[in-house]
């Protein structure tokens, strides 16, 4: 790890002042969980780190008119700990509750968890963004890929999207609010999130000198059937293989209107509009469940090591769209 010098603002204010119109000059430091291992490994190497922790302004979670507010600041412990997420909003605890350490739930921010960069090896391990050779060819299609996109990965970014949190609050549509040296602007959260085209771009909209403050989880969320599954390989801390995180406004026991959102399959959280849609009009069963799933992966371009992805996927929205009915009948018995 290379010098830097270390700020530690108290207020939004302070905090803003010390970022630069440039990537290079400041880092944001929120629980730290990601950008420490960056500068352990020399892939992000900044002059400043501005630690937010002490802004209390960007912390807790509340109730508004508008839905609930969640501080970016909060930490994963802090939604698991809250007391109606897991009743109204269930597809966001369980994608909490997938992050198995207690040591990275105190720590880890929601704000930190949407902003993370990839965890692709070849970006970790010096090459770039996009993983090209000297010669500037991409690595990953002919390489070690296992663990790489099979949706959105025509080229030229072949990493996925490794945030826990995207797609659920995706499918139960957030907005956030990002705050930078011309003020506060808002963003819906399913468009924060973009394949970058060079290595000089980000995976999302956020400029050199801004900050994620909060994010909105508006109040209809809390009417809508909605769950996340997680396939994994293993029950300690690691990241998911395939995720699908689903979101539905239901007329009785028909779908009126579907999202569904997988995650750690693209560059970007991955909406499958095909698949929300054949849901239109239907209840929802085993079989239009499956059907769900087949039309989620439609498209999908497995490299030549990740093609068991696929089949994950397709489970994945089969088994978050009949938990997400089976969440709404419990909480319809507990109310």
């Amino acid at each position: 790890m290379e010098a830097f010098a270390y700020a530690h603002p108290t207020t939004k204010q302070q905090a803003l002042g010390m970022l630069s119109p440039d990537w290079d000059s400041a880092a944001v430091l929120a629980g730290g969980t990601d950008l420490i291992s960056l500068m352990k490994e020399h892939v992000v190497i900044p002059k400043r780190v501005v630690s937010i922790r002490g802004v209390k302004e960007w912390t807790g979670i509340s109730a508004t008119p508008q839905g609930l507010r969640i501080g970016a600041l909060t930490t994963f412990q802090d939604l698991l700990d809250h007391p109606t997420l897991k009743q109204h909003l269930p597809s966001l605890t369980i994608a909490v509750a997938g992050v198995s350490s207690p040591q990275i739930r105190n720590m880890g921010t929601i704000g930190g968890d949407l902003c993370q960069r990839p965890r692709c090896w070849y970006f970790r391990n010096g090459y770039g963004l996009l993983a090209r050779d000297p010669a500037g060819k991409p690595l990953v299609p002919e390489g070690e890929n296992r663990y790489h996109a099979i949706l959105g990965n025509s080229g030229p970014a072949y990493f996925v999207n490794p945030s826990s949190l995207a797609p659920a609050l995706i499918a139960l549509g957030a907005t956030m609010k990002i705050a930078g040296p011309q003020g506060e602007r808002e963003a819906k959260l399913a468009e924060f999130f973009v394949i970058p085209k060079s290595d000089r771009e980000r995976e999302n909209i956020l400029r050199p000198n801004e900050i994620v403050t909060e994010i909105l989880v508006p109040a209809d969320a809390h009417n809508t059937a909605n769950s996340t599954y997680e396939v994994r390989q293993k029950e300690a801390l690691d990241w998911p293989l395939a995720t699908a995180s689903v979101a539905l406004q239901m007329d009785g026991e028909k779908v009126r209107t579907a999202k569904i959102v997988l995650g750690h399959v693209a560059p970007v959280p991955w909406p499958a509009n095909a698949a929300a849609q054949s849901l239109a009009g239907k209840s929802i069963t085993s079989e239009t469940a499956a059907a769900a799933g087949d039309a989620a992966v439609q498209g999908a371009k497995p490299l030549s090591q990740n093609s068991y992805k696929v089949q994950l996927a397709r489970v994945a929205v089969k088994r978050a769209l009949l938990a997400a009915v089976r969440n709404q009948s419990a909480a319809s018995e507990g109310a």
